[in-house]
């Protein structure tokens, strides 16, 4: 295993030096002041009970902004992982050396996902505080809000290691990033389906959280910011509540987060084999 920390520990490194990075840290604590300074304005406007509820809600769509942000980065920066060094001749030298391309592979998947889990830990714990700052306001459930939109950042990571095993970096962090959109529009396709009990339609959003569970990880972040108020409002909405793309009525089901766990590793097989049958 020690190949697979160089490998990891030497991909934090390369990252670290980016601007992007910077200049993500950068806008992220920029949009968290803004924020704390618009939570607050509630306050000022609102009553007690009323802002509590406001905050909420707006809360969620602040979150839903940091998730496109780290989706974005996450396809950004592992599209060219692998990549970009096959075709500057780069892994020509390291492969001469006794190391697998097996241990390349999830050596680089672990080191950005160290900054993935970073990078959302630390943005939701800032956002959440300036909130609290401001409101008083704490999400029902703050750890499993953090550890949904990790993952679904670690989900567009790990489609984008995989096309950076055929594609070029640019190609393939559109494709992903096309692939997160996709499946959040499929997602809101499934609801109405949902909610207009037409099983062929909810058929869509089932399929797409299948083939990239971005958006059903999104819905878990979804319910774990919301109170009890507004869940009891959206389940007397009945099935009318699902169409929204930023509400979630329940937690995602076991059998959708087993599904995740097989599709990570199946992800990283993929990425493991195709890299494997490449020339370079």
């Amino acid at each position: 295993m020690a190949p697979v920390l160089v490998v990891a520990r030497l991909t934090v490194q390369e990252a670290s030096r980016r601007r992007l990075l910077l200049a993500l840290v950068i806008l992220t604590l920029i949009v968290v002041g803004f924020s704390a300074w618009g939570f607050h304005k509630i306050t000022e406007l609102a009553q007690a009970g009323e802002a509590q509820l406001i905050s909420s809600q707006l809360l969620i769509v602040v979150t839903f902004m940091f998730s496109g942000v780290l989706a974005l980065s996450a396809a950004v920066v592992a599209g060219p992982l692998i990549s970009s060094e096959v075709e500057s001749g780069l892994l020509l030298a390291v492969l001469a050396r006794p190391v697998r391309r097996s241990e390349i592979v999830i050596g680089k998947w672990l080191g950005l996902a160290v900054l993935v889990a970073i990078y959302a830990g630390a943005a939701g714990l800032l956002e959440m505080l300036a909130v609290d700052w401001a409101t008083g306001y704490v999400p029902p459930h703050p750890i499993q809000l953090i550890v949904y939109v990790a993952v679904e950042g670690l989900a567009l990571l790990s489609l984008g290691l995989v096309l950076s095993t055929r594609l070029s970096g640019i190609t393939g962090g559109v494709i992903a990033l096309v692939a997160w959109l996709m499946g959040w529009i499929g997602g809101v396709v499934g609801g109405f389906g949902a909610a207009l009990q037409n099983d062929a339609v909810e058929n869509i959003g089932i399929i797409s959280r299948l083939i990239l569970p971005s958006d059903g990880l999104w819905r878990g972040a979804v319910f774990a910011m919301e109170p009890d108020a507004v869940l009891a409002q959206l389940r007397l909405g009945g099935t009318l509540a699902r169409a929204n793309p930023f509400a979630a009525v329940d937690p995602p089901p076991i059998a959708f987060l087993a599904w995740v766990a097989v599709w990570f590793a199946t992800m990283l097989a993929l990425s493991i084999w195709s890299f494997r049958t490449r020339e370079i």
